[in-house]
């Protein structure tokens, strides 16, 4: 098996410049780095990652924890973050929170134990302990998806990556208004989480900008899942003047609402339009095709990977919240005949 020294007399430089190339501790020359890699390559030498933690107390992991079973969305997020750490020459310890603020506690620390080098979490709706443990160790961490509250200076306790919310979906309310609809209904998430504060705040701000008043029994909260948005769903349509178009707050809910809509006898969209934060991969299959916001998940995961390295190298700078563009995917279900604004189908506004 190559060694070190090998390494080195092939590249024709000292074992300690091979072990600044291994380890990062010194910066060493492009072509001299070059000539160290294509040795490695050339002998078939494998780094001794035991043996590179204990010299730069670094394992070149890290933790991700975030709801990557349940939820789809996180798996593309999930597939960024592995793309961007193999990129940078890290690993992955991957746990499942499940959205439970206890277990979510416990995985934390059991990443942690492991020693990686920082975490990437999406935290729960409850996240106080979570933040205490991380905050008490001094974790190098990201939060994921979801932000939380800013300190008293209005500066951020941890850096953050996240996805623009509120604007999007006014985007959809107005987009809906402006096919006809007065009577539009939010399936918002669980109480608690930002991304379901903020999309409340957007849908809001999209009634306002139509010009319409704000109802709260048009609002109801699907619990960020497809059951949740079943029961939320047949109680919108169980109105006395029910909802004439629908926004979903996340991909998972979108199912629950076709589900109760298929299960009242209700076609999408000459029965009722409806438009949806988080686009499928299959959602170009469906029928009608649906119109959504799709948010950019696989860089939101990559985008994750940078900041906590920088965090890494620059322990001290100040935390900051880095937020990514959504894009308005327009297709059918809205009740546009072509996926283009201004040509809506029969039936759909009241």
């Amino acid at each position: 098996m190559p060694t070190m020294a090998d390494v080195a007399r092939s590249a024709g430089v000292s074992v300690a410049t091979v072990s600044h190339v291994l380890n990062g501790t010194r910066p060493v020359l492009p072509h001299t780095r070059q000539a160290v890699l294509d040795a490695m390559d050339e002998l078939g030498y494998t780094p001794n990652t035991l043996a590179r933690s204990l010299v730069t107390s670094r394992t070149r992991s890290i933790g991700l924890a975030v709801s990557a079973i349940s939820n789809p969305y996180f798996t593309e997020i999930l597939q960024g973050v592995e793309a961007g750490a193999l990129e940078q020459g890290y690993s992955l310890l991957i746990a499942d929170p499940h959205d439970d603020p206890v277990h979510e506690r416990k995985v934390v620390q059991l990443l942690h134990e492991r020693r990686v080098d920082g975490m990437i979490v999406a935290p729960s709706a409850n996240p106080a302990k979570l933040l205490a443990y991380l905050g008490r160790h001094d974790v190098p961490t990201v939060l994921l998806d979801r932000v939380v509250d800013s300190a008293a200076d209005g500066a951020p306790r941890f850096d953050q990556v996240c996805s623009d919310s509120a604007e999007p979906t006014a985007h959809l309310v107005t987009h809906l208004a402006g096919l006809g609809h007065r009577r539009i209904a939010l399936v918002a998430g669980l109480s608690g989480l930002s991304t379901t504060s903020e999309r409340i705040t957007g849908y809001r701000h999209g009634l306002a900008a139509a010009g319409f008043p704000y109802d709260e029994r048009l609002v109801v909260h699907g619990d960020s899942e497809a059951a949740g948005a079943e029961r939320a769903t047949a109680a919108l349509l169980s109105l006395g003047a029910p909802p004439t178009a629908l926004v979903t707050a996340n991909n998972a809910m979108t199912i629950g609402v076709l589900r109760a809509l298929r299960d009242h006898g209700l076609s999408v969209p000459d029965d009722i339009a409806l438009c949806c934060f988080d686009d499928f991969a299959w959602a170009d299959l469906f029928t009608p095709r649906l119109t959504a916001i799709a948010q950019p998940s696989r860089e939101l995961g990559a985008e994750a990977v940078r900041v906590l390295l920088e965090r890494l190298a620059e322990p001290d700078r100040p935390a900051r919240t880095v937020r990514l563009p959504c894009t308005f995917v327009h297709r059918t279900s809205c009740g546009c005949a072509t996926g283009k604004p201004g040509n809506p189908r029969k039936g759909t506004a009241s």
